[in-house]
């Protein structure tokens, strides 16, 4: 299967942009999503994880409480190790499961923290998703109902734009244009992956 990730900050359009390419049939595989499937109550990862941090981790429902453990592991780097060290290669097999089930002529796997994480390997071409830093904050205050200073330390603990940008095959400006322009711009780059994932299919 030919895989394309896309990725880019928070804020720059990365759902939207994934969408309009599940639109056109190509199936979108989601590490968020993995994320907290692999979590869900009754998986041995949230064993694993109550055990380690106690049933406070847990909210009423049995369910992992995001917020105290992002508490927990914000202060706490040994805490955070531990749980990367769980969690990425969880998420990392279920992403290439899903990626070699995948039907349609190529994957597009939604990967935010590609950068961060030393995904990129996993791709057979690497999509970024590109706004400036400006637009990132205003979209994410107004999507997320978070404060400026809150946005900018988000945008902190990421990869920089320029470190994204260096690892990218392939650069989608989401910013300037309108959304014929960027829907055209899309429709460009489903036509450029359906011709190198025909070239990577073997041949009958």
């Amino acid at each position: 299967m030919y895989v394309v990730a896309i990725t880019g900050g928070i804020g720059s359009g990365k759902t939207t942009v994934a969408n309009q390419f599940a639109a056109l049939g190509i199936e979108v595989v989601d590490a968020d999503l993995i994320a907290r499937e692999v979590v869900e109550p009754g998986t041995p990862a949230l064993t694993a994880i109550a055990s380690h941090f106690g049933p406070g981790i847990l909210d009423e429902q049995g369910r992992l409480d995001r917020r105290a453990l992002r508490e927990r592991i914000f202060s706490d780097p040994a805490a955070k190790s531990w749980l990367n060290a769980l969690l990425h290669p969880i998420i990392r097999s279920e992403m290439l499961r899903q990626c070699a089930a995948a039907n349609s002529p190529y994957c597009l796997l939604v990967v935010p923290l590609l950068v961060e994480n030393r995904l990129t390997e996993l791709a057979d071409r690497v999509l970024v998703i590109d706004v400036d830093e400006a637009t990132q904050i205003e979209r994410t205050c107004r999507r997320d109902g978070v404060s400026r200073e809150q946005a900018q330390a988000i945008l902190a603990s990421q990869a920089s734009r320029s470190e994204r940008l260096a690892m990218a095959d392939d650069v989608l400006d989401n910013q300037s244009g309108t959304t014929e322009t960027i829907r055209a711009r899309i429709l460009a780059l489903h036509e450029t992956y359906l011709a190198f994932a025909s070239q990577q299919a073997p041949q009958v």
